[in-house]
């Protein structure tokens, strides 16, 4: 029996994309205790193909066909990963010389490939100059640098404007647009942008708008999609050339904490094929474009870290790890949380156990910091079991302080 406090508590949305068979998790067809075996050391990310495919392929049947879909690969840049992304979705969005270049091993179409971010160094704009990919600009001095490099090489370099919108994307899980930001061009200056642009003989394409990220309300999906339009149409009339490539942003989230529900995407699919009517009308040389990261791959992903001591502090049980914050940062709650939320854990190896506990699953570290889950009600558990964190396809490995304290490393693993 759970204890009532627990019982009372909103609960987390259902974690149903992996099976359970024999009482154990199964992921990419493998229990989780076998899978552990093979990858031959805990901790470890796992990410499941099938359901990379199948989460692709549930959005482009949501979505109006010439909408375009690209993975913002910041969310996991793991090669093999983006190697199976590559194969499935238009394009790749990346946000450094680094990622530029996973992206291009992995096959990418350089034509289908954008560059994002605010700080872009010399040598990166040149790095995508030479590979051709479109460079998302987001400050004047972009232009200047760009321009340069371009005369330098005899590549024209392709170029979209960011843009810094007027407006944020509401109820978001972090605002990327509206008010003062360090991303993109404010939507004021832009006219002055594409004046620059135009000076420097750029070859302009389009704009890219990101508003904010981690949104489950699909009205105000489908509000800042409406106003993303609507100010690219307005700074349309200053461009120096007819529009091309229009990136709408992304923002689709999908459920980490109790209470969440997972993403309606009817409405803003809906909403999209309006846009593809106007468009076709107002901009009919535009791609649309769409740019998801954390949608496409989060729930794809788990992390797997194994029971190394129980133990009981005035009254109350504490399951010991080998990981922690430093493999696992948002999960722990030091990424961005303002109050900390737990994220949907289970022990592996004894999903249909009946006896529950009421217990904090904290790591190795010495920082009370490192807690993964906080008086948590999970399957009684022992030293040796396995402790799994759902929703850790984005945002886990690369976004951690892996070296922190000096504790070994995790792997990654594609089954």
């Amino acid at each position: 029996m759970s204890n009532p406090i627990t019982r009372s508590a909103p609960i987390h949305a259902p974690m149903k994309h992996f099976p359970v068979e024999n009482g154990e998790l199964v992921i990419g067809g493998m229990p989780i205790s076998r899978l552990a075996a093979r990858v031959g050391q805990t901790p470890f990310y796992a990410y499941d193909r099938s359901l990379l495919k199948r989460r692709v392929a549930e959005l482009q049947a949501a979505l109006p066909t010439p909408v375009k879909l690209h993975y913002a690969m910041k969310a996991n840049p793991m090669p093999a990963l983006v190697c199976q992304m590559a194969s499935l979705v238009d394009g790749i969005d990346v946000a450094s010389g680094g990622e530029l270049k996973v992206a291009l091993d992995a096959g990418a179409d350089p034509r289908e490939i954008s560059f994002a971010g605010p700080g872009k160094q010399t040598g990166e704009l040149r790095q995508a100059i030479a590979a051709g990919i479109l460079v998302n600009v987001e400050s004047f001095r972009e232009v200047a640098e760009l321009a340069k490099i371009s005369r330098e090489t005899g590549c024209p370099a392709r170029v979209a404007v960011r843009v810094n919108p007027d407006f944020e994307l509401k109820s978001s899980g972090m605002k990327m647009g509206g008010g003062p930001k360090q991303f993109g061009v404010d939507a004021e200056q832009v006219p002055e942008l594409l004046a620059e642009l135009n000076r420097a003989g750029l070859a302009f394409e389009g704009f890219h708008l990101f508003a904010g990220s981690q949104n489950l309300k699909p009205e105000a999906i489908v509000e800042a999609q409406c106003k993303s339009f609507e100010l690219a149409l307005r700074l349309a009339r200053s461009a120096p050339s007819s529009i091309r490539f229009l990136n709408l942003g992304g923002g689709f989230g999908i459920p980490y904490f109790a209470g969440e529900q997972h993403l309606d995407l009817a409405p803003i699919g809906a909403n999209l094929a309006s846009i593809v009517e106007r468009a076709a009308r107002d901009l009919p040389e535009a791609e649309l474009v769409i740019e998801l990261g954390r949608y496409l791959v989060g729930e794809a992903g788990i992390y797997v870290t194994r029971i190394i001591d129980r133990k009981v502090s005035r009254g109350h049980t504490f399951l010991v790890t080998d990981g922690g914050l430093h493999h696992h940062l948002s999960a722990s709650g030091n990424f961005g949380q303002v109050i900390r939320k737990n994220y949907p854990i289970a022990i592996g190896n004894r999903m249909t156990t009946e006896k529950k506990e009421t217990v904090s699953v904290v790591g190795p570290l010495c920082t009370p910091l490192d807690l993964l889950a906080d008086r948590m009600e999970l399957a009684a558990a022992e030293p040796g079991d396995l402790v799994v964190v759902f929703q850790s396809g984005a945002y886990g490995f690369t976004a951690s302080p892996m070296a922190f304290l000096g504790h070994p490393d995790c792997l990654e693993v594609m089954v």
